[in-house]
């Protein structure tokens, strides 16, 4: 199986208590034990999220053969995940590049150090 790696981007509200809060959310005892099996269970390999700042990178990792939107659209067939959307929501900001309908913004590869060797 080859794996294909999508980075995605948004920002959190800029507002220290509701950054922390979040970070709490995403830590092994304070996240809904039913977000990472539902993730698992949609098709995602891996999904990392760092931060900076305000700013937050997710990196999502998926079959090549999976299309993420048809992961994200199953995604929000489930219950609790729909729960946790909704949720997280209350705390991120949308980047201006966002497209209708999504929550965070793709972002386009710039450099793939694999396709120059």
């Amino acid at each position: 199986m080859t794996v294909q790696r999508t980075a995605m981007a948004l920002d959190l509200k800029d507002d220290q208590n509701l950054i922390s809060a979040y970070e709490q959310y995403h830590q092994p005892d304070g996240i809904w034990a039913e977000i990472p099996v539902g993730i698992k269970d949609s098709g995602v390999i891996d999904m990392q999220i760092y931060r900076i700042g305000n700013r937050l990178f997710m990196l999502v990792d998926y079959d090549e053969n999976t299309n993420l939107k048809d992961i994200f659209d199953k995604m929000s067939t489930m219950p609790r995940q729909t729960k946790w959307a909704k949720l997280m929501a209350g705390f991120q900001k949308k980047l201006a590049e966002t497209q209708s309908g999504e929550q965070w913004a793709l972002m386009k590869p710039v450099f793939l150090l694999n396709e120059h060797i």
